[in-house]
């Protein structure tokens, strides 16, 4: 085979983001005392993932920031809450901006605590750890390639037990650019010293991972996790990390 470096995603294609979340999520809404503002946990789950989609497709665009993002996935479930909804009716103008201070002060803090579940999780893809070390036995050159948060990626790789496997982490923050811009695939080919022609790009998201790859001249494999329509874009198809083996 004429690859020689494996550039990965890790969220939801490596490591079980959204399942690690979920549970992430529950146990923020028990520590912080949700249930004082919504009746039904399940509404504020709702709307987080509602804001979270939202701002993390934006964020891949660059058109908002790493603040910004941090600050609204759990404002804006927030201010969706029936208190917050209520007392905003209930004042005036100025005590409303009061409110939405303190919405964005406590939003962060909510942040925070969710972050610091998340990040202790260690729940990967089925197959992630088989993989990853079939790829090593193999003789690739490993890299992330990721826009995650710096202080976040790290403590989850620690967490689920891949860090070992890798011989470069590439972050958006490093890149100065997210994926799929051309720019951060091309400071992932100049950091980790790879060409374009010996490398391919695996990961869940097809905008994300897969076009920006294809745009940067390298190969992909898209890891189908979500049974979204291909049409032709990447190079290979999976619907499993164990149908990776069979390709490489």
């Amino acid at each position: 085979m004429k690859y020689e470096n494996i550039f990965l995603d890790f969220d939801d294609t490596l490591y079980d983001t959204y399942g690690n979340a979920v549970i992430a999520l529950r146990e923020t809404f028990q520590q912080c005392g949700l249930d004082r503002y919504f009746t039904r946990p399940q509404t504020f789950y709702d709307a987080y993932w509602t804001a979270n989609i939202d701002l993390w497709t934006r964020y891949s665009k660059g058109e908002i920031s790493r603040d910004y993002l941090i600050a609204e996935r759990f404002r804006r479930p927030m201010m969706e809450s029936e208190k917050f909804r209520t007392e905003s009716k209930a004042h005036a103008e100025g005590a409303q901006e009061e409110r939405s201070q303190f919405s964005l002060d406590f939003s962060l803090r909510l942040s925070d605590i969710f972050l610091q579940h998340c990040a202790s999780k260690p729940g990967v893809i089925d197959g992630a750890h088989q993989l990853m070390k079939y790829l090593r036995q193999k003789g690739y050159t490993l890299h992330i390639c990721s826009n995650g948060f710096h202080e976040v990626q790290y403590k989850k790789l620690t967490s689920c037990g891949l860090q070992t496997y890798f011989d470069s982490i590439i972050l958006s923050e490093d890149a100065g650019a997210n994926k799929p811009a051309r720019r951060f695939f091309d400071y992932a080919l100049t950091h980790s010293g790879a060409k374009p022609q010996n490398t391919v790009m695996i990961g869940d998201n097809l905008n994300t991972d897969i076009v920006g790859a294809r745009n940067a001249g390298i190969d992909t494999i898209l890891f189908n996790r979500w049974a979204v329509e291909p049409a032709g874009i990447p190079t290979y198809t999976v619907e499993s990390l164990y149908d990776i083996m069979k390709i490489l």
